[in-house]
């Protein structure tokens, strides 16, 4: 008896570690505009999207995210009070908001009593003992939708020579719905193969 416990335990185990490595997170859609050419790389100072934006550490976060992927790319971050005046302004801006709920799936167990096993249904294999093995619990999680925007215009005539947004959805409660790496997430799509194609909204996964 206990070698067939420990064996349908094992099983559950690896089944449900196998739901867990198969999921993946969300794709993010990504739109970008530009003038058709190459954006040459050059200094940029990072400012808000929005005049009344407020400087939170959430903001920070992102437009950290944002100015890596610029950095990556070439381009050079500059402190206008320190460095100069730099060649590029780059704004940004993201929102992130709960769209809705899901449900978790309920618990199910293995009942090894009389009356046999269940997931879901009755298998009519009376082993006795009685042993239950719950897994999971049922439970509502928010989906929280987050989306960050970007633009790139020349200092010295204001005009725009790239802009995109990217979005995507993830669970509350997880570790990939922190702003940290949502952030990262976003930005990593959003500037991939730089400049992108123009006018498209296309899925980064």
């Amino acid at each position: 008896m206990n070698k067939l416990v420990l064996a349908l335990t094992a099983g559950l185990a690896s089944l449900t570690a196998g739901c867990a490595t198969t999921q993946r997170g969300a794709p993010v859609d990504v739109t970008r505009f530009h003038l058709g050419s190459a954006v040459e790389p050059g200094s940029f100072t990072i400012e808000p999207l929005r005049t009344n934006a407020t400087i939170s550490p959430e903001y920070q976060t992102y437009a950290d995210a944002v100015s890596r992927e610029l950095t990556r790319l070439g381009f050079t971050p500059t402190r206008t009070t320190v460095d100069g005046a730099s060649r590029y302004i780059v704004s940004v801006a993201f929102q992130r908001a709960a769209r809705g709920y899901v449900n978790k799936p309920a618990p199910f167990s293995v009942g090894l009593g009389a009356g046999g096993g269940s997931f879901g249904r009755r298998s009519g294999v009376g082993l006795g003992g009685g042993v239950q093995l719950p897994v999971g619990g049922g439970r509502r999680e928010a989906v929280i939708g987050s989306e960050l925007s970007a633009q790139i215009r020349r200092r010295s005539d204001s005009t725009v020579v790239w802009e995109g947004r990217a979005v995507t959805e993830s669970l509350s409660g997880q570790s990939s719905s922190q702003p940290i790496s949502v952030a990262d997430k976003l930005a990593t799509a959003l500037f991939r193969d730089f400049p992108g194609e123009s006018g498209i909204t296309t899925t980064v996964r």
